[in-house]
């Protein structure tokens, strides 16, 4: 077998990889040295900005799997028969630390996957948790400046996080999730996925149903506590990447089923709540969850930075029989994911393999940009319409059309007979068992504790008060203790 020939990047081969040339044995380095500077000044450039958020990421190949016949509510072709196979990649991530932070945090999860589609590729970017803490976007870049670290201090501040949300009592329901028994899962494979947002598909009729996304880990669901998280952390900061590589280089292939709930496009005007706030779950009394199928990761990537750290998830890609909802946190990064991308990765992220299509043909008149690849012939025109036979139009949208009505203007979201901000959080408190109640409450009140401002900490505590009385007296009773002591 012969050995492979190192070479620059122009595809010279190189004598020496162990000294550079130099103006003699003792002498100083030449500028001529055209692999030195190569090497060093590709080196230079090897990072790329991270993520403003979902910075540290794990990813996965695997594939996802038709079990239940759903051509009653879309036309999605890759949904459209039983057995049928598509191939996907999911990215698996924490939302506030850098790419340097630990996976063993108290932190919501990304669970992001790109099903490579016949149709072209359709994104589903969701998290591990069903609900959000905002419903508007316009709050989401300072959302997320009162969670990262401070200008100042350069560290997350509890002053920061607390006072964001004491004025923002829509987060109430997902901060019960975040500090309750699920805010630190054992690894990835042992957590739930959801697409939290709703979206719509449209079946070949044309009827129009809205949906909520729930994949249910087959591996069950495992958590940690606090102080096994901490203790994990400082073990081995990449301890969920070390778990998901593992288990798939053993054949231990983790799974999802997937589940929808369906609500008929005609019911969403008179619910009984804003059916597209992000910050609420459709109870399950109302909208049952009915199987769609099952993903499967089955493949680790062969380069992590090309292939998790380059991956380029947006909301936006959408296939037909699929489409999006007034949910207007979804509105907004149906823009804001695709601008990350273009900024983080260039006008051509597209055509990154990873990114790419693998099932469809990508023909369109986008050309040129920085690490373009794709040309057309010769012969091909980059405008359109025109008269050489180039790619057109199909005149059939994606998805149903719903109506707008109204004046333009900035508009709080119409209320729903039953809209309020903290019943379904203290829902959710009521189904806890006596000691994840203890939990929760120990992990609110460490943070609100440290919070300098006692009028933050009262708006606070009005919230928890407002979700259930027993709720909001013992996170009180919790705070003044450590306060005190």
């Amino acid at each position: 077998m012969s050995k492979r020939v190192l070479t620059t990047e122009s595809g010279a081969p190189v004598a020496d990889n162990q000294n550079s040339a130099t103006a003699g044995a003792g002498g100083p380095i030449l500028l001529q040295d055209q692999h030195l500077l190569e090497k060093l000044a590709r080196f230079n450039r090897e990072r790329i900005p991270e993520r403003v958020v979902h910075a540290r990421g794990s990813g996965a190949y695997g594939y996802f799997e038709v079990t239940d016949d759903v051509t009653g509510f879309t036309r999605a072709d890759f949904l459209s028969e039983v057995g049928r196979r598509t191939e996907t990649f999911i990215r698996f991530s924490t939302v506030a630390d850098s790419l340097g932070g630990a996976d063993a945090v108290r932190d919501p999860r990304g669970f992001a996957l790109k099903f490579y589609t016949d149709e072209g590729n359709y994104d589903l970017v969701g998290n591990n948790t069903p609900v959000f803490f905002i419903k508007d976007p316009i709050k989401f870049p300072d959302f997320i400046h009162s969670q990262k670290r401070d200008p100042f201090t350069g560290r997350q501040e509890p002053d920061n996080v607390w006072d964001f949300w004491a004025h923002s009592p829509e987060a109430t329901h997902q901060i019960t999730w975040l500090m309750g028994d699920r805010g630190i899962p054992a690894s990835y494979r042992h957590m739930n996925g959801y697409g939290s947002h709703t979206y719509q598909w449209t079946n070949a009729a044309g009827e129009a149903f809205f949906v909520k996304y729930h994949f249910k880990t087959n591996q069950g669901v495992r958590s940690l506590s606090a102080d096994q998280g901490a203790e994990l952390a400082g073990k081995d900061a990449a301890s969920h990447q070390t778990d998901l590589l593992q288990a798939i280089e053993r054949g231990v292939n983790p799974s999802w089923t997937l589940h929808v709930q369906v609500m008929p496009a005609a019911e969403a005007a008179d619910y009984r709540f804003n059916p597209f706030d992000v910050t609420k779950v459709w109870p399950h009394c109302d909208y049952p969850l009915q199987r769609v199928g099952r993903l499967v990761l089955d493949r680790n990537p062969d380069n992590v930075f090309a292939e998790v750290e380059q991956a380029a998830f947006s909301p936006n890609n959408f296939v037909p029989g699929i489409g999006p909802s007034p949910d207007k946190m979804l509105q907004g990064r149906l823009f804001a994911y695709a601008d990350a991308h273009r900024y983080r990765l260039g006008i051509n992220h597209t055509q990154l393999p990873v990114n790419a299509p693998k099932a469809a043909v990508v023909d369109n008149y986008g050309r040129d940009g920085l690490h373009a690849t794709r040309y057309g012939s010769r012969q091909d025109k980059n405008y359109e319409p025109n008269s050489y036979s180039g790619p057109a139009e199909t005149g059939a949208a994606l998805a149903a059309p719903f109506a707008v009505h109204g004046w333009t203007g900035t508009h709080e979201a119409p209320a729903h007979t039953k809209d309020d901000d903290f019943f379904q959080a203290g829902e959710l408190y009521r189904l806890m068992s006596a000691d994840e109640k203890d939990r929760l409450v120990a992990n609110i009140a460490g943070g609100l504790s440290q919070v300098t401002r006692d009028d933050v900490i009262e708006k606070n505590l009005a919230h928890f008060h407002a979700a259930d009385a027993d709720y909001g007296t013992r996170v009180e009773e919790a705070v003044r203790a450590l306060r005190e002591d």
